[in-house]
């Protein structure tokens, strides 16, 4: 199988902070161009491995958590993507919570992914939903089909544990507070290129993916 770590080149967007608002994590400007580093303390106030800091949201990440960078000149400059390559997944955390849904972007070129919602820190308390990921890898393309889905849930959500094959499935455009992720960009900005497979990819696909939590 191929391996999800390379370079990527893909364009995002961020939204504002609050528990009862959407807040959108795309990974932006955590790791330098070309680079891959620590999300780290990105989105809390501290800063990524690579030196950088980002809005404080109050959101912390497992210290596995990966985000990748990679601006080829064709697009918006300062994408990212968050993965892992170590561990068997990764964990988010938002003390002050979130309720109503929770919903992002995947590629993944593995069938042995899945996402759990926890009302409580580090995947504790209560399971308020979770969902399998299917594989949307490319064999024409590679990591080109990036697919929204997102989970309606009741409760509060303080966690977000990621499983799967570590360096096979990559994630954008977390969302807390919604079902639906933040806006897919448009193909031209959401072209991925990966250095490992030459190739440049572009997000042709864009069906909509919606589980309810039991």
């Amino acid at each position: 199988m191929r391996k999800f770590l390379a370079g990527a080149v893909l364009a995002l967007g961020l939204s504002t902070s609050a528990s009862a608002a959407v807040i959108v994590l795309d990974f932006q400007g955590v790791a330098n161009p070309s680079n891959s580093t620590t999300v780290g303390g990105f989105y809390n106030g501290g800063v990524s491995g690579d030196g950088n800091s980002g809005p404080n949201y109050g959101v912390e990440f497992s210290p596995n958590a990966l985000a990748i960078n990679s601006y080829n000149g064709c697009c918006e400059p300062d994408p990212g993507v968050l993965y892992f390559l170590t561990g068997p997944g990764v964990f988010i955390n938002y003390a002050a919570g979130f309720t109503t849904g929770f919903s992002f972007f995947y590629a993944s070129n593995t069938a042995d992914s899945s996402v759990s919602v926890y009302d409580g820190l580090n995947g504790t308390g209560n399971v308020l939903a979770s969902f399998g990921l299917s594989q949307n890898w490319s064999s024409n393309c590679g990591y080109c089909i990036w697919d929204p889905i997102g989970v309606a849930f009741g409760g509060t959500a303080r966690s977000i544990g990621f499983f799967g094959a570590a360096d096979f499935v990559g994630f954008d455009r977390v969302t807390f507070g919604s079902d639906r992720p933040g806006e897919v960009p448009e193909p031209a900005t959401l072209a991925m290129l990966i250095s490992g497979i030459g190739l440049v990819g572009v997000a042709t696909r864009r069906r909509r993916t919606i589980v309810t939590a039991a």
